[in-house]
């Protein structure tokens, strides 16, 4: 895989390890309120929904992490491509059930990564 898309794919985890920590830690605080556009009591409510997201979002950039250090270039972009497709399904269905601004924030670079990774 070119650096290009290696960096990108590292983005995309970055991503998901923030997305992790808003949704398992800041979930009820003022920074994951915001994020998410959450009242107080409606973020207290839903903590433990959000931690569950926040721990798939974590296999999510593990998956992607993982591919960055596969020895084997071929099974590594089998591997990218895989959780690349996983996050930009995911990001497709939040947009469709929740914000269509996930689209932007989640689906959008994945499929860049993809492109990097299948043609750079």
């Amino acid at each position: 895989m070119s650096v290009i898309a290696l960096v990108l794919i590292a983005l995309v985890a970055l991503l998901h390890i923030y997305i992790l920590i808003l949704e398992m830690f800041l979930w009820t605080g003022p920074r994951g309120q915001k994020a998410f556009a959450l009242t107080p009591e409606f973020a207290e409510q839903t903590k433990s929904l959000a931690a569950n997201q926040g721990l798939y979002n974590g296999f999510l950039a593990a998956g992607l992490i993982w591919s960055l250090l596969h020895p084997i270039p071929e099974f590594a972009w089998q591997i990218a491509m895989f959780f690349l497709a996983c996050v930009a399904v995911a990001g497709i269905f939040g947009a469709a059930t929740a914000n269509r601004k996930i689209l932007f924030i989640q689906t959008v670079p994945a499929v860049i990564a993809m492109l990097a990774v299948m043609y750079l």
